[in-house]
């Protein structure tokens, strides 16, 4: 049994006692909701500068003690204390009172608390991580993350589903310092040798959330668990989704134990930044080694993912799901892991036959349903529309009994965002009675179930075939087929999701990100006690975590920053014919890495990655003082340094106007006597010299530091360009993404 569980009578007695309190406290005094002259503000402190948790929660009182004139308003207006990975609170103040509390000498930063939103039986297979296969690319050691521990904060989890099964599990680890914090429909029983940790975080959360959700661990939404099961879920036979994408259905790291922080609530999955930092704070303290989080992050309030990186945690972000559109990127902080989406060699055709015997191939998650007339393979009618809101709010088409062709106009607005123009007609035609939906877009890589009629989506060119038969035939027919699932290497894969957001860093051009991608469109994995399909970054995120827990029970020395190194270094850049991997948008095009950082991630590559760019943490705190939060109290220069200076994996040069040089230092992991050899690729219109060329390595020498110098061949106010450094040791590459823009002007706006 865990350290925390609820074992005795007096212990469940005192916690139901705090519940109800609890419940009270959110009643009365809903914070977020609440007054409009206040709210919440996370006071940032620093380091925890006292021994116990008590004392630091103590200076907090004490501090606003001063602020507010009385330790009863002190204790009132607290929402979260943060006493273990780093000290700071989140409390009720009005503006003016957050003001004056940012002149005080220890406080760092004052910022509000935020709202946040949410941002697999064959993605382990294309990853080569197949479990009940020789040759495949499971790390060795490993036992399959075996013991390591990955927090997920997300929207909870549900326990009764089979890939949280704990059975063969040994005893939890004694190092863990967790708890499996009860609710109304949790019980002790919940939490396992498999689910070792449970907590919730709702302070201030109105109540129009509350009332769609519970006060407890468990996840109604789905988001958190389906995430939880893909990192760490223990392997299920015949999974699938109704029929489709039928295998093994298992995380990453089958073996890992897993600890739920649920910081997400309600069927959009909201929540605030005070209650992500409480999440943190404790899973600092409960002894996590991973931590997976499928959401969006301010990066002025990254110091919590801070404090967890420099306690040896690995902390890994989604990108975002706002792409093909550049500079959406979310969670672009130097230490964290930010996880763009992919593609796996994975596709659904569904086969259209049209009344002329016509044959055309679209892709859905068209299946059968009992006591339906989806996919039943009958001749129908088929009528057109161009399926714009105004024509869908209309009644004059007639869709009962037929099969509707939707055909977005180019000028539509919606055209842009076909997943609600599709959801829309889905609903249209489902609300009329017609029998099917055809839709035609561009690529988008979201898949949306059929809902109980027959569906398929075709691309802009098939659906204009499709409408030239309707206006050439006086009694157009179509009949859709149920979908298949064909997986391998007829597929192209890997490519990036049209929906991943993209750089360069709006925020920090310096650094590269997203850092790596995954798969992420149409991941199959736990929702309830089925298996259902999800897209976004959100699903690219645990498929990192899982890896790094490999990584972990293989490395248990390397610190984040050699994992982080690790995994771009060795990740994938072409596909298996040694084709380049393509990014999804308008045009589809060769990826780049504002694509994908490094490339599609690689976990047999990564567990041995023969050089790694290590990073002492404490070299962030110049970056997080000086340039997120641009505190006066922190010594900062102008000569502080561009944070291209840091060890990172990869150098971005965001205004190349002169030569600039950087230096990389890289420690030697694999074989003692190694000698690389360095490969540039220039990116266009830069020069890129090397120095030394050649870097060898033995028991006395496993760190070597090299300088980079870049210098423009023009002269101009120009975009950016991509290259790359690889050190080559026989079959070993190590490679870092380079990107660089010539500049001849500061602030120019490249709108024309």
């Amino acid at each position: 049994m865990a350290k925390g569980f609820f074992s005795s009578s007096s212990s469940r007695a005192h916690h139901r006692v705090a519940w109800v309190l609890l419940c009270l406290c959110m009643m009365l005094c809903r914070v977020h909701g609440g007054s409009s002259s206040r709210k919440v503000y996370i006071v940032y402190l620093g380091d925890v500068k006292h021994g116990h948790p008590d004392h630091v929660v103590a200076s907090h009182h004490d501090m606003l003690t001063t602020l507010l004139g009385s330790k009863e308003e002190s204790m009132a207006s607290v929402v979260y204390n943060y006493k273990h990975g780093f000290s700071g609170f989140a409390a009720m103040l009005t503006p003016e009172q957050a003001e004056r509390l940012a002149e005080f000498p220890e406080v760092i930063s004052v910022e509000p608390s935020r709202r946040h939103k949410a941002s697999t039986t064959r993605s382990w297979d294309f990853l080569g991580l197949n479990y009940q296969m020789s040759g495949s690319a499971v790390p060795h050691g490993t036992n399959y993350g075996e013991d390591v521990i990955i927090g997920v904060i997300d929207s909870g989890i549900w326990p009764e589903s089979r890939s949280f099964s704990d059975q063969g599990y040994p005893p939890i680890p004694s190092r863990w310092k967790g708890m499996c914090q009860l609710g109304p429909d949790w019980d002790k029983n919940n939490c396992s040798r498999k689910i070792i940790g449970a907590r919730f975080y709702s302070a201030g959360l109105p109540d129009e959330v509350l009332k769609t959700d519970s006060l407890s661990p468990r996840d109604y939404g789905g988001h958190g668990t389906h995430c939880a099961s893909t990192a760490a879920g223990s392997a299920v036979q015949a999974a699938s989704f109704n029929g489709l994408a039928k295998g093994v259905a298992r995380g990453g790291a089958p073996h890992a134990r897993i600890a739920v922080y649920k910081t997400l609530w309600g069927a959009q999955g909201i929540g605030y930044t005070s209650d992500f930092l409480a999440a943190i704070d404790d899973a600092i303290h409960d002894g996590v080694d991973v931590l997976s989080l499928s959401v969006g992050f301010p990066d002025e309030n990254s110091f919590g993912a801070l404090h967890a990186v420099q306690k040896g945690i690995t902390v890994v972000y989604a990108a975002g799901n706002d792409g093909p559109r550049p500079q959406t990127l979310e969670n672009t902080s130097p230490w964290v892991i930010t996880v763009a989406a992919s593609k796996v060699d994975r596709s659904f055709p569904t086969a259209i036959t049209l009344g002329n015997n016509q044959h055309i191939l679209g892709q859905s998650l068209n299946y059968h349903v009992v006591n339906s007339s989806a996919g039943s393979s009958r001749f129908t009618g088929l009528v057109s529309d161009e399926c714009t809101i105004a024509s869908l709010n209309a009644t004059a088409k007639d869709v009962k009994g037929k099969i509707l062709l939707c055909s977005p106009l180019p000028d539509d607005p919606l055209a842009i965002a076909p997943g609600i123009t599709f959801n829309n007609a889905l609903q249209y035609v489902r609300n009329g009675g017609g029998s099917g939906l055809i839709f035609a877009q561009y690529t988008t890589d979201l898949l949306g179930a059929c809902q109980g009629i027959a569906c398929v989506i075709v691309d802009l060119d098939t659906g204009k075939k499709i409408k030239k038969y309707i206006l050439g035939t006086s009694s157009p027919m179509a009949k859709i087929e149920l979908a298949r699932t064909v997986i391998g290497k007829e597929i192209s894969a890997p490519k990036v999701a049209s929906f991943s957001s993209r750089g360069p860093s709006p925020d920090y051009p310096e650094i590269i990100k997203p850092d790596i991608a995954a798969p992420g469109a149409n991941i199959l994995a736990a929702v309830g006690n089925s298996y259902v399909f999800m897209s976004g970054t959100s699903m690219a995120t645990p498929h990192v975590a899982g890896i790094v827990a490999l990584l972990k029970a293989q490395h248990p020395d390397w610190s984040p920053a050699a994992i982080k190194s690790a995994i771009i270094t060795s990740a994938h850049v072409t596909d298996e014919r040694g084709m380049p991997i393509l990014a999804e948008g308008l045009p589809r095009k060769i990826a780049d890495p504002f694509d994908y950082g490094g490339g599609n991630i690689n976990p047999g590559g990564a567990a041995d990655p023969g050089l790694v760019y290590d990073i002492d943490p404490r070299d962030y705190n110049k970056f997080f003082g000086c340039t997120i939060i641009r505190r006066a109290n922190v010594s900062c220069d102008a000569t502080t340094l561009p944070a291209y200076h840091l060890n990172l994996p990869s150098i971005a040069i965001p205004e190349l106007r002169h030569p600039i040089t950087v230096w990389r230092t890289v420690t030697n992991v694999g074989e003692v006597n190694s000698v690389y050899h360095a490969e540039v690729q220039n990116p266009a219109g830069v020069k890129m010299e090397i120095e030394p060329p050649v870097l060898v390595f033995n028991a006395m020498n496993k760190v070597h530091t090299f300088k980079v110098k870049l210098s423009p061949m023009w002269k101009l106010q120009g975009d950016y360009t991509f290259g790359s450094i690889t050190w080559h040791k026989e079959q070993k590459a190590v490679r870092i993404p380079v990107a660089a823009r010539i500049t001849i002007q500061d602030f120019y706006a490249d709108v024309a």
